[in-house]
């Protein structure tokens, strides 16, 4: 199958916006795009009076080096937000086609959803002894049922923690070829045991995938995601994305990180986070104001309190933010706490062990 066959039929030959420099010309004195011929005064590299590269492509051949794919299959933007926004405006049509979600679950696919008027069917997560599950034979009845287009799923899943093995995506895939794409949203992949999907694209085209620079190669600020799929789709959907989504100074912060010392230093904090992970986990299992705390291969745990205010509370008096949950489906009594330095966990411990925070 051909997965830019289900792109909305009025975009599949739309040329999108042919800005200045995503023409092949070159030359040595640019008048082409009413730029400033002078820099800023602030600009200290005295380039940024220049619009930048849309794909630059060392970047797009560093990415797929490290996701395990080739730069042709690489569509790089504003984080994980602009791929999955640009998903749903572009296979879509508004009222018509679905999109298929799991929650509790990153809230952006039904913004989005909401955004283009696309239907959203929730297949809700299945809360277990071993922790959160996915019903992926639900969310495949649901897709067809539906006709929908997108199936978003989220391994590991935030705020849930769980990771979804490679076999169950591919036949979830499998079953949905040439109807749906199945979204595969891998932000917090580098901290799981599951191998990527991005090793299904070749056989599977109708699967995708999110990573992000946010996370796991902290750069949160710089807005740096990746979407990942067959070349065919990455080619049309390039045609619908804003003409410059990667400002330079962005894109020269990601070169650097992706450098071999500072990719190794990465992988030692990611190692560090896990172990954290574990750790906390075991401590917040052992409070009294702790009704439950969930697994997670994420850099995150989700815990279930006995007074979730009270421990809200407590941790926001000690200067400790944590995202509270409550707002979503299942998890009316949760909190989800990033991982911290070690001193930052052991302040979250301490807090929570207080006996006001039980009370």
């Amino acid at each position: 199958m051909n997965p830019a066959d289900l792109i909305r039929e009025d975009l599949r030959d739309f040329a999108g916006y042919g800005s200045a420099r995503r023409t092949s010309v070159t030359g040595s004195i640019w008048l082409n795009a009413n730029e400033s011929p002078w820099a800023n005064v602030a600009d200290a590299e005295r380039t940024l009076h220049r619009y930048p590269d849309p794909q630059p492509q060392t970047l797009r051949v560093r990415l797929a080096d490290l996701y395990c794919a080739e730069p042709e299959q690489l569509l790089v933007g504003r984080g994980s937000d602009e791929a999955i926004d640009l998903l749903v405006r572009a296979l879509c049509n508004p009222g018509q086609d679905a999109v298929v979600v799991a929650p509790p679950v990153f809230g952006m696919y039904a913004v989005s959803a909401r955004l283009q008027n696309a239907p959203l069917v929730e297949i809700p997560l299945r809360d277990g002894a071993d922790g959160f599950s996915s019903d992926l034979d639900a969310m495949r009845v649901a897709a067809v049922a539906s006709g929908a287009k997108l199936v978003f799923l989220c391994s590991p899943g935030n705020p849930t923690g769980q990771a979804l093995p490679l076999a169950d995506i591919a036949a979830l895939a499998e079953s949905l070829r040439g109807q749906a794409m199945v979204i595969v949203d891998e932000a917090y992949g580098e901290f799981s045991e599951e191998s990527s999907a991005v090793s299904l694209i070749e056989t599977l085209p109708n699967v995708a995938v999110l990573r992000t620079l946010s996370k796991a190669h902290a750069l949160a600020g710089a807005r740096i995601g990746t979407l990942i799929a067959d070349a065919r789709l990455i080619a049309v959907l390039r045609n619908c994305q804003a003409p410059y989504p990667l400002p330079a100074p962005c894109v020269q912060m990601a070169l650097q990180a992706l450098q071999p010392d500072a990719l190794l230093q990465t992988r030692v904090r990611v190692a560090e986070i896990i172990a954290e992970r574990e750790r906390l986990y075991r401590g917040l299992q052992m409070l009294p104001a702790v009704r439950r705390a969930y697994p997670s291969q994420g850099n995150f745990l989700l815990a279930r309190f006995l007074n979730v205010e009270a421990a809200l509370q407590g941790l926001l008096t000690a200067g400790i933010v944590v995202r509270d949950m409550r707002h979503q489906p299942q998890l009316g009594d949760a909190l989800r706490i990033s991982i911290g330095k070690p001193d930052e966990n052991d302040a979250v411990l301490t807090t929570l062990s207080e006996e006001r925070v039980a009370a």
